[in-house]
């Protein structure tokens, strides 16, 4: 698949196809960890996993927060600066 690199404010931006995202499970907001293979000349995008329970936290109700929180992120975020 090719794709343009093209700029974005001072950055140049690679933009990933929706098939590409949706089989990594990627959404945005979401970090990635991006590597350079300087043998094969190649850049290396790896979802990062975050751990969902957290010390005396049910691992379903981490869960349960983490998707509310991906589905209702603009609105989070525009109450945050209220």
């Amino acid at each position: 698949m090719l794709r343009k690199v093209f700029k974005t404010g001072n950055s140049l931006v690679i933009s990933l196809p929706k098939d590409a995202l949706d089989y990594l499970g990627l959404a945005e907001g979401m970090e990635v960890a991006v590597d350079l293979d300087r043998e094969k000349r190649q850049i290396v995008i790896t979802p990062v996993e975050k751990p969902l329970a957290i010390a005396g936290v049910d691992e379903n109700f981490a869960r349960q927060v983490a998707e509310f929180i991906e589905q209702y992120r603009p609105a989070l975020e525009a109450l945050s600066k209220e």
